[in-house]
Formats: structure tokens, sequence, C-alpha cells
């Protein structure tokens, strides 16, 4: 199974995006996580992305560029990429967006980690989410954890420590 790769077809949009390749487990995984089944492009272009075969502990957090709450926490989860290094995945989903839109705002406020594209809201969806932002944080044994209010520094912190065991400091 392969992510996006810097062969793969690139969309038309710049994307200040990172590559998902390390997304995809070289092999597959021993165990599922309760993540919904579902396949996401890579923002950047290439194979879609199974959410199924995600490792935990990661960060998903699904944005919209026109959601205000989401313009607020999108530099926070960056933060939390950055510090956090290969100790945990951090991944955004930008979620009933236009790909433009998206690009440009990231672009602007400096996020660069790997971000799947879902227009058609069909992660919020299988969630159940009915307003943005929405978290999810997946433990190292793949139980998911669905936060549906915006994160500051502190809580996103405290949430990661909480339930995946990593340590950060935002």
């Amino acid at each position: 199974m392969t992510g996006c790769t810097a062969s793969a077809q690139a969309p038309a949009t710049p994307s200040p995006f990172a590559d998902c390749a390390a997304l995809q487990p070289s092999a597959s995984p021993t165990s599922d996580n309760d993540l919904p089944d579902l396949r996401l492009a890579c923002f950047t272009g290439g194979a879609e992305v199974s959410l199924r075969a995600l490792r935990g502990p990661a960060v998903i957090n699904l944005w919209g560029s026109y959601c205000e709450p989401c313009r607020r926490e999108l530099p926070v989860m960056q933060r939390l990429a950055d510090v956090a290094g290969d100790r945990i995945t951090v991944l955004g989903v930008n979620t009933f967006d236009a790909r433009e839109a998206g690009a440009s705002f990231a672009e602007a406020v400096g996020v660069s980690m790997p971000t799947l594209f879902d227009p058609d809201r069909r992660l919020s969806d299988a969630l159940g989410g009915t307003a943005m932002p929405l978290t999810v944080v997946v433990d190292s044994s793949g139980r998911s954890l669905v936060h549906r209010l915006p994160l500051d520094a502190p809580k996103l912190a405290e949430l990661v420590r909480s339930h995946t065991g990593v340590q950060v400091t935002l």
C-alpha cells in the first residue's frame, strides 16, 4: 500500500502541505484502528490514504478555511506537528472546502503538515460531525476519541497527553 509519492500526478493547485507517503504503513497493520473505513485523497496528489491503516498515536484535525474557529486552531495543530516530531502523527483534513481556499489559507499561516482533501465531508459525516473543527485523537492501540470543540495549545496538549500518553509542550 502506498501513499502520495513525488512521482504521482499532483493537483493543479499548488500545495503548502507535506507529502502523505509517510502516513501509509509499508506493511499491513497488525490491528485495525476504529476510524471510519474511508480512503481520502492526499492534498498534494497521488494515492488515497486509508484512515484504517493509520497507526497511532495520531491527531487528525478536520478544518475548513471558511471556519473561524478552524482558522485559530489550525496553527496550533501545526505547532503540535512541529513539536511532536515522530512521537505522534499529526494530520489535517481540509473538509467541505475549495482546494484553492484551503491551500491559500494554509500557506498564509504557515501550515505544512500532511493534509488530506475531503470536499464532500465524508469523514466528518462518518464521525457524526455537525460543526467544525473536529479533532480525532488516536492512541497507540487504535482507539479514537472525537473532540468537537476548538482547541487552544494547553487544551490540545492535555488532550494528547491524556489519550495517547505523549507529553508535548505547545
